[in-house]
């Protein structure tokens, strides 16, 4: 089940059970909305993914759900993951070469023109990531710096 949080023109947000479920469903919420937006999906929908699963996976606190908040503005496409382990603070890191996984922020590393962590409201974190749109004649297009 989810709580929609905002949606309004450029903001859009929802909050979800920690689970795998809810990763899915924060991803499927998530290529909807920008979809609506006129924006290519693919990218931010890897992003979206990526920052669910490591929420449901490494920031799952048992009853506690986990947010999603995406923004349009000002040319840039922000995307926010908030779950309630603030103590645990996500890195890029070297996976082993036949690990399953370890790689999520490698990739939103190589998608997204920003990325970083925020701190609270304790005992939150917020793991954001930006992509950069450029707008030409046919409308806004993904940018890479």
């Amino acid at each position: 089940m989810n709580t929609q949080i905002c949606d309004s023109g450029h903001c859009f947000g929802a909050q979800l059970a920690a689970t795998p479920r809810g990763a899915r469903q924060a991803r499927q919420l998530a290529v909807e909305k920008i979809a609506e937006w006129g924006l290519p999906t693919e990218g931010p929908a890897l992003i979206v993914a990526e920052l669910a699963a490591n929420a449901v996976s490494h920031g799952r606190v048992p009853g506690r759900d986990f947010r999603i908040v995406l923004t349009l503005a000002d040319g840039v496409l922000r995307i926010e993951v908030a779950d309630t382990r603030g103590d645990r603070i996500p890195r890029i890191r070297d996976a082993e070469g036949g690990a399953e996984g370890g790689r999520g922020l490698v990739l939103v590393d190589a998608l997204a023109d920003r990325w970083g962590v925020r701190q609270g409201p304790v005992p939150c974190k917020v793991v954001w990531a930006e992509v950069f749109l450029a707008t030409g004649s046919r409308g806004a297009v993904l940018r890479r710096a």
